[in-house]
């Protein structure tokens, strides 16, 4: 198993008006062509100028990366079935990795263990991200509605 570097990158304030500015190129050219599965861009050095096609996919992550690193974000990029261990798990979450083990032991985040080691996928991790911003959204809710019936808001 190959280790996942999941580093966050951010851009230094000079650059975020750089990426800002493809953005609005990037998402222009995607609203002209709606229709277009593959995007042709020119790919440019000093001495050299070569055409590059590339899936319709990868322009529309591109015009969400550059949307986030403009905007001052740290950025990373995990494939879906990239496994973490539990403390690059722990950190996605913004948890520590003690409360992340308890979260596993539970039941609420599938892994496997690979010897004594957990490893965690990032799409079962994102799973659980989803469900549980879910339940605090309904939790919310809940909340606001009662206050109201209170006449506390």
């Amino acid at each position: 198993m190959t280790k996942t570097d999941i580093r966050p990158v951010r851009l230094p304030d000079d650059k975020q008006k750089t990426a800002s500015h493809a953005l609005t190129r990037v998402r222009a050219y995607l609203a002209e062509h709606q229709n277009a599965s593959q995007i042709n861009v020119t790919v440019q050095d000093e001495d050299d100028r070569e055409p590059l096609a590339l899936p319709r996919e990868a322009v529309e992550l591109l015009a969400s990366l550059l949307a986030h690193l403009g905007a001052g974000r740290a950025v990373s990029i995990v494939p879906s079935d990239a496994e973490l261990t539990t403390q690059q798990a722990a950190d996605m979450l913004n948890v520590s990795r003690p409360f992340l083990i308890g979260l596993l032991e539970a039941g609420e985040i599938q892994y496997r263990t690979v010897g004594s080691h957990r490893r965690i996928t990032a799409s079962s991790l994102l799973e659980y991200q989803r469900k549980d911003d879910h339940r605090r959204r309904q939790v919310a809710t809940e909340l606001t509605q009662l206050g109201q019936e209170m006449g506390m808001i």
